[in-house]
């Protein structure tokens, strides 16, 4: 039984390793085809833009801010936003509910006009996509009256730091793609280096490696639901009147699902570049730093992606886009075989200790030949955390990376036990909530 045990946990393994190791290849691929480039834009690159570009069009857009029980730090945000955003022609749509009078009278408190406070009928909370829908309306009713329309929308959280820059980027470019999205930079908060510090390894190997890898493949860029830019004709081309807007309120990852529609059509764009002084173009913020409040936000996506991801989106598009979905969909297959050989080994450790008759049990050579081509696998996949989070954090977070792997799949088995339950309560019921989790607003907002 160990050794069936221990042959399905490596071969599950290799395949996992198998297909990182492939995708890796091609983004080394992609990188060594930019050697040699000097300005410009690319959309998986990590280029520098000339500090005399010329200034960019100044197209209206409109930013989507859904604010439940953001009191903390919504105000902080809008202020800290409308005070360094380099851009002209832009206005923040925040949507709120009506029980919910702090966070209310903390955007009433910014008191600029470019800020529009959007209180919705129902109470709070309902999901993230529902508020967005309500800001939808509320843009489209301001559009009627005002006599134009936006050009595009903008996603952002009351818990973002705006990069200066970041609407140059979509002011310039949304004319060419239906989709922008930009880098996400999880800040290193020293008092959670270990629990909120892994979500700035995977965030560094996703947004440097995997969507570059995606863009350069033809796959559709997946929203992370900040830092990205819809235009509009894109978004209404989804509106759908009987749920009232162009999300579906049902969805637990609204964000990931409008990405994958609107990048069917190959309009989307991960844009990856530096401002005049090398600092990465990116949304920063403050990520979950406990175990409970990371496990409930990593459940959530799970049930979202990979279980009602499956039912909702299906297996649509060609082999490069269903490689993807399938990438985005196997942490439960991954979830399964590593708790498969975690029981193998405790198994064989035991059978090790009982005496002779449990020596031999890993001896058979198709597994022998597995675990030395895991072991590749292995350092090969510690290589590129280090290597990612290197890239962007320093050499010093990317030592730290190392050890992280681990804090990243005990989150990743938690987060599956928590998300299969919910995904089915979510099937029973029909019913969608807000998943919340507490965030927090940097002092004094870093963009390095």
């Amino acid at each position: 039984m160990v050794r069936e045990a221990a042959l399905f946990a490596a071969a599950g393994y290799f395949l996992l390793g198998l297909s990182e190791f492939a995708l890796d290849l091609v983004w080394i691929k992609v990188k060594l085809s930019e050697i040699g480039k000097s300005g410009g834009l690319s959309k998986g690159g990590d280029l520098p833009l000339p500090a005399s570009r010329p200034v960019p069009p100044t197209a209206p857009l409109a930013v989507f801010i859904p604010a439940w029980r953001e009191s903390g730090v919504i105000g902080a945000m809008l202020r800290n936003s409308l005070k360094t955003l380099r851009y002209g022609n832009y206005r923040l749509y925040v949507g709120c509910y009506p029980n919910d009078p702090e966070t209310i009278a903390a955007v009433e408190s910014v008191g600029d006009d470019r800020v529009r406070l959007v209180v919705g009928t129902k109470p709070g909370g309902t999901t993230k996509a529902d508020c967005l829908n309500t800001l939808w309306r509320a843009l489209c009713q301001d559009e009627q009256r005002q006599g134009w329309r936006f050009a595009a929308i903008i996603l952002h959280d009351a818990e973002d730091v705006v990069h200066p820059d970041s609407f140059s980027h979509f002011g310039r470019l949304i004319d060419r793609y239906d989709m922008i999205q930009l880098p996400v930079m999880p800040l290193i908060d020293p008092q959670s280096r270990w629990i909120a510090g892994h979500y700035a390894d995977e965030f560094a190997e996703a947004h440097l490696k995997d969507m570059a890898v995606r863009a350069h493949i033809g796959a559709a860029i997946p929203s992370a639901g900040v830092g990205c830019a819809f235009a509009r004709h894109a978004l209404a081309a989804l509106n759908d009147p009987d749920r009232g807007g162009p999300v579906d309120a049902e969805s637990l990852t609204e964000d990931y699902e409008l990405g994958l529609k609107i990048g069917r059509n190959g309009r989307g764009c991960f844009l990856r570049t530096r401002d005049a002084e090398g600092s990465l173009v990116a949304t920063a913020e403050y990520f979950p730093s406990t175990i409970a409040s990371s496990g409930r936000q990593k459940s959530r996506w799970i049930a979202g992606i990979a279980l009602a991801g499956w039912d909702r989106l299906g297996w649509r598009g060609g082999l490069a886009e269903r490689w993807m979905r399938l990438r985005d969909r196997q942490v439960l297959f991954a979830a399964l075989v590593t708790m498969v050989g975690i029981g193998a080994a405790l198994a064989w450790v035991a059978l090790e200790l009982g005496g002779p008759q449990g020596a031999g049990a890993l001896d058979a050579m198709p597994i022998r030949i597995l675990l030395l081509a895991n072991l590749f696998f292995c350092l090969w996949r510690l290589t590129l955390r280090f290597t990612c989070t290197a890239w962007t954090y320093g050499w010093r977070e990317g030592l730290r990376a190392l050890p992280r792997m681990g804090v990243s799949t005990f989150f990743l088995l938690a987060a599956v036990l928590r998300a299969v339950p919910l995904y089915v309560r979510m099937r029973r019921s029909g019913i969608v909530k807000w998943v919340k989790t507490d965030h927090a607003f940097p002092i004094h907002p870093a963009r390095d």
